[in-house]
């Protein structure tokens, strides 16, 4: 009589994917909870794993929420890089990548309450991975606008590039109370404002 590979009929998870599981459940529990008030223990029992071995697998819970904080960097920059791919001229390109932008937030409202939340944490590495992300997008942006306004400097681009960034989160905080603004709206509100400035 041969053995079932998997213990009643559940598959094995592999290493990769139990990681992904933990992180989706953390970065559900963050968001809902804030991070001070979240529990390893409870973030533990909704995985199924004890929680020595959560730890094993991210050492702390600021471990743990640095990992969400690198998947959503990680994720945020693809989705605006697929957006500049696909875009066929310079009023395109701004456009598609601001509509990513903010639909990322809607669709990914987890990562985006943590992000949004999470700044306020008196950590010196949760803030620095904060901050990276932002850095990420303005240095994303800045090279967006060097491809549609050949003539800016350095300054200019990233000047221009933070204030697009301000703004972007701003117009997104003021949303989750219009939510009758879709993502699309905000996008033509945001070219609106911008693109006089820019010239085109």
């Amino acid at each position: 009589m041969t053995s079932s590979p998997a213990l009643g009929g559940r598959k094995r998870m592999s290493r990769a994917e139990r990681e992904a599981q933990i992180l989706e459940v953390a970065e559900r529990v963050f968001a809902s909870d804030g991070y001070q008030a979240s529990s390893m223990d409870d973030i533990a029992g909704q995985v199924g794993l004890s929680k020595p071995m959560l730890y094993e697998y991210f050492g702390s819970k600021e471990g743990l929420l640095l990992a969400c904080l690198r998947r959503s960097k990680r994720e945020l920059l693809e989705a605006t890089s697929q957006a500049a791919a696909n875009a066929t001229s310079s009023e395109q390109l701004l456009y598609d990548c601001m509509l990513a932008f903010f639909r990322f937030g809607d669709e990914h409202q987890q990562a985006w309450a943590l992000l949004r939340n999470e700044f306020s944490i008196p950590n010196a590495s949760v803030n620095s991975e904060l901050e990276a992300i932002r850095i990420q997008q303005r240095d994303f942006t800045a090279n967006l606008l060097r491809q549609v306004r050949g003539d800016l400097d350095d300054e200019q681009a990233e000047a221009y590039a933070e204030s697009i960034i301000g703004a972007s989160e701003r117009l997104a905080l003021w949303r989750e109370h219009r939510p009758e603004v879709t993502a699309e709206k905000a996008t033509e509100h945001m070219i609106t404002l911008f693109t006089p400035g820019l010239g085109f």
